[in-house]
């Protein structure tokens, strides 16, 4: 497979695109943050409590929490970013990016963002929708005729073999893009799908054809639309996107998302001159009661490698930055520094819970699932906070990595937080919690109540 271009090479020119359409959207007065920082250097530093309707205690109290995890050894380190109505309130860093090169952390650090690549996969998804070339009734089949013949698995037997019937019907696009298909990860489960996604070696695919390939040869966990299952779907997105667009589905997000966007830092790959850039994976080790870096896995390909498999549902890096421009597009209504990504017609798609009616996030066969959630478009949805005993506002929307990143968009108050950490395979003893702690001095500012 050839080399990807270096995504600095690709975006150097482009980097103002957008500044003429700005200057004229301010004109026609624009609400506040559709007008703001036209520079794609944007965010670099914070803009101020104040500035962005804030207390000074309130993000003081914010900052020396975050920086008491970062003391505590909870991570070895941390960037954390949050924004409200277009300006920073806070963008800090803590700790070290790699504690035995004595690298500290910093502001454009580098990040396995893992589980938020996907939401970047919807939107490519979404781009795709406007243009006509799928609809969420479609069965997935129609875009991917490998999975024609799938079947499901109804139980085990005796011998713990797999008992298989017919689909009842075919999985549609909706279901694909809700995790409500039927398709297994392999992450976790003892069943017999998730054990042959492990033994398949799925994940650990060359390429996105491939990867297909395999996920084609193995049933589906239930029939489609009966439950919530956090699932290999936005892998088979990204493949779809290749089909529909012609185009490798990482050249389709440089050219059509992350150049536009200016996230010069986001890639299936690290450049070789980065690497001090990129943040070292840390683990709680209890026999030593320290943080240990974790070792990269020898069966898959280096972050180093411009081969890696581009995954839709776990493959990039990127620095927060990168992924506060991304947001902001979505609190902007699809749009930034005049670059039009997506309508807000897909974005309010996109937040919205698409579940089927009485199905909730998490929600299986024997379990009713979490209260006051659904799943959008690559998103859990916070659809009725006091249901989901949430201080966010209705509609938030949200996801994770598997490395600790998360982050949220607040529609209400047109507000999104961003944290960024390395931290997999284990925590240290009585750790913070610090997604809780984060919205719980958030929410406590006299400004949002």
């Amino acid at each position: 497979m050839p080399a990807i271009p270096h995504p600095k090479a690709v975006r150097f020119i482009k980097t103002f695109r957008g500044a003429v359409a700005l200057a004229i959207a301010i004109g026609l007065s624009l609400n506040l943050s559709n007008a703001l920082h036209a520079d794609p250097a944007w965010p670099q530093q914070a803009d101020g409590a104040a500035a962005a309707g804030f207390s000074a205690e309130t993000i003081q109290r914010l900052d020396a929490a975050m920086e008491k995890i970062v003391g505590d050894q909870d991570v070895a380190g941390m960037v954390w970013l949050l924004a409200k109505d277009g300006k920073v309130a806070t963008f800090e860093k803590a700790g070290m990016a790699s504690i035995e090169d004595n690298i500290p952390m910093e502001r454009d650090s580098l990040f396995r963002i893992y589980s938020m690549t996907k939401p970047i996969t919807g939107v490519a998804m979404m781009m795709l929708h406007e243009q006509g070339l799928w609809d969420f009734d479609d069965p997935i089949s129609k875009h991917v005729p490998e999975f024609a013949n799938l079947k499901v698995m109804v139980r085990e037997n005796e011998a713990g073999e797999m008992v298989l019937a017919p689909l009842t019907r075919q999985p549609t696009m909706r279901e694909l893009l809700n995790h409500s298909a039927g398709f297994a990860y392999g992450l976790s489960g003892n069943d017999p799908v998730n054990n042959m996604f492990r033994d398949k070696e799925v994940l650990a695919a060359p390429d996105l054809n491939e990867l297909i390939a395999r996920v084609a040869e193995i049933p589906l966990l239930f029939q489609p639309g009966e439950q919530w299952y956090y699932s290999v779907a936005v892998d088979i997105q990204g493949y779809i996107v290749e089909k529909l667009s012609g185009q490798r589905f990482g050249e389709f997000l440089e050219e059509k998302i992350f150049t536009p966007l200016g996230m010069n830092d986001t890639a299936f790959y690290v450049q070789e001159s980065d690497r001090r850039r990129f943040a070292d994976v840390y683990r709680w080790d209890t026999e030593q009661n320290k943080l240990m870096r974790n070792v990269e896995r020898a069966d898959r390909p280096s972050y180093f490698d411009a081969t890696r498999l581009e995954s839709g549902g776990g493959g990039l890096v990127g620095s927060t930055h990168d992924y506060a421009r991304f947001l902001q597009m979505f609190i902007n209504g699809g749009e930034l520094d005049g670059a039009r990504i997506i309508s807000q017609q897909s974005i309010d798609t996109m937040r919205t819970n698409n579940l089927r009616e009485g199905l909730l996030l998490r929600g299986t066969d024997t379990s009713a699932g979490q209260a006051g959630q659904g799943f959008g478009v690559d998103f859990a949805v916070i659809f009725d906070p006091q249901a989901a005993n949430s201080k966010q506002g209705e509609g938030t929307y949200y996801w994770s990595g598997a490395a600790g990143t998360w982050f949220w968009i607040d529609p209400v108050h047109d507000m999104y937080w961003i944290g960024m950490i390395q931290s997999q395979g284990g925590n240290r003893p009585g750790a913070a919690n610090m997604r809780g702690i984060a919205v719980d001095i958030i929410y406590s500012d006299a400004s949002l109540n």
